[in-house]
């Protein structure tokens, strides 16, 4: 009987060991690995090359956007600074000069921010009173001609200065036709939206 019970007490500790091991929570439970920490990698050659590729041609086309309405203004700026010329002791618009007009029509639909004071002017002959009266109407027969292509009238102001403001003081026909002229500028108000 003596094996038995040997056997017995063996089978006895190895429940007991058993028992131990089962309650004793066995092994813990694994925890959750911490996230690791976002790594800055440096770029590549190809990524520095693409950002670089990108950016100058970011630079590029703001340079063409900038030399396009640097363009675009001079044009503007020429067209409206053109002079209309008159003939002596004449108002009415020459051929010449519609093709004058013509051009600030275009430029002046393309941009209705843009309002003009028109000036009339005269050459010396004539008396002040007389001058300032014929400078004054050709100033508005300007202004009726560029109305009469659609354009708000309220884009327009008129002045005429007579005979005070000459091209050319010289005395004979070349210097009296500079002077018999319409003249146009940028009124405070008036923009060149968009440029």
């Amino acid at each position: 009987m003596s094996t038995w019970k040997n056997s017995f007490v063996q089978l006895g500790s190895f429940a007991l060991i058993l028992v131990v091991i089962g309650c004793g929570g066995g092994a813990p439970e694994p925890q959750p690995e911490p996230e690791p920490e976002p790594q800055m990698t440096e770029p590549t050659v190809d990524e520095e090359a693409e950002r670089a590729r990108m950016e100058e041609e970011r630079r590029r086309r703001e340079e063409e956007e900038r030399r396009r309405m640097e363009a675009a203004r001079e044009r503007v700026m020429t067209v409206l600074a053109e002079r209309v010329h008159f003939d002596f002791d004449k108002s009415e618009i020459r051929p010449d000069a519609e093709e004058v007009l013509q051009r600030k029509v275009t430029v002046l639909r393309e941009y209705p921010g843009i309002e003009l004071r028109i000036a009339g002017h005269c050459d010396e002959r004539g008396s002040n009173e007389y001058n300032l009266a014929l400078g004054q109407r050709r100033a508005e027969a300007v202004k009726r001609y560029l109305v009469s292509y659609g354009l708000s009238a309220g884009r327009f102001t008129t002045i005429s200065y007579g005979e005070e403001r000459p091209l050319d003081r010289g005395q004979n026909e070349d210097a009296w036709a500079m002077n018999r002229r319409g003249e146009f500028t940028l009124t405070d108000q008036g923009r060149l939206g968009g440029m």
